[in-house]
């Protein structure tokens, strides 16, 4: 039997929508650019709550646990992506799981979790994440939790171009051991997923609408990624709050507003007033995230009393034993 243990997933934002129009940007002297890359953002993988899954060969198919279910379709369609020789049942146990659509990026997470313990199970443990998670048909849009699920850490991933399966990685950075990342949940959460999702992906590009992509990128090479170079963690706060709100800016026309509900804007308000200044909404929420001194979180936590606080840290990847 093999047991995988896979990180969360905090997703600070994107850094470019799909919109119609030119495929490639203005160039230099009247020429034309560089090709238009769709989505790449920005994230974060933690250990917290993170995903624990085993797999064992079985007569028949059967998945225990949380989302064991979902657990169980995503093992089928990895092993039909195997040569006819390898194919075979397996039981699949969930140990824990993060609830989906919360912002942690559970679904692509459990996925990996699943097709890795059978890639073990079946010789080919030293394929990566990006075959694994074409194997399992996860990363049309975000590819951050494919490319932490090796890795961990923070991910910045550069988008797709028309016909690329996965976005590829082009900046990985460790997190130093004194920052301590805070999970938030606050309340009246709005579901953003499936059916819902891609038609609010839909209506922005018929609209238009376009996130300001040369800010956020200027946001990300001069302000975010120098700053957990030097572990500056106000700059680097200062830089994360507002990436992640000018990417929600791009989405306020089908979610309302910058953030995903009333009570995430609350909660991302009362965080920064308390001194974390690098909070904000993962994903489309309702999880809200913020990076502290380690040493300072109990008293932070002390001044938001009636929020409830989950303290992680940054993962290294996923494991197997």
């Amino acid at each position: 039997m093999t047991r995988v243990t896979a990180p969360s997933r905090l997703h600070f934002g994107l850094l470019s929508l799909p919109v119609e129009g030119p495929d490639q940007w203005p160039g230099i002297d009247g020429a034309r650019g560089l090709r238009v890359r769709q989505f790449g953002g920005v994230g974060l993988m933690i250990d917290q709550p993170g995903i624990v899954v085993r797999a064992a060969p079985a007569d028949d198919w059967l998945a225990t646990g949380p989302l064991g279910p979902r657990a169980l379709a995503f093992a089928v369609q990895f092993v039909e992506s195997l040569p006819e020789i390898e194919r075979r049942a397996f039981r699949i146990i969930v140990e824990r799981a993060a609830d989906e659509h919360t912002g942690l990026g559970t679904g692509t997470q459990l996925g990996l979790a699943v097709a890795r313990a059978i890639a073990v199970e079946t010789g080919h443990p030293e394929w990566p994440a990006t075959e694994l998670a074409a194997r399992v048909g996860r990363g049309e849009r975000s590819a951050i939790g494919i490319h932490g699920f090796d890795r961990g850490g923070l991910i910045v991933e550069g988008g797709k171009l028309a016909g690329e399966a996965i976005s590829p990685l082009v900046g990985r950075h460790a997190f130093p051991a004194e920052w301590a990342v805070l999970l938030f949940t606050p309340p009246g959460a709005v579901a953003w997923h499936g059916g819902r999702e891609r038609s609010a992906f839909a209506q922005l590009s018929q609209w238009g609408a376009a996130a300001d992509t040369g800010a956020l990128c200027r946001i990300v090479l001069t302000g975010l990624l120098p700053a957990l170079a030097s572990c500056d963690l106000d700059a680097f706060g200062d830089a994360l709050y507002e990436f992640n709100a000018r990417a929600g800016d791009a989405f306020a026309q089908v979610q309302g507003d910058r953030y995903g509900s009333p009570g995430v804007a609350a909660c991302v308000a009362r965080l920064r007033a308390a001194g974390l200044r690098g909070a904000g909404q993962s994903s489309w929420g309702p999880t809200v995230f913020a990076v502290a001194q380690r040493d300072e979180v109990d008293r932070i936590i002390r001044l938001i009393p009636d929020l409830t606080a989950i303290q992680t840290q940054v993962s290294c990847g996923a494991t197997v034993c």
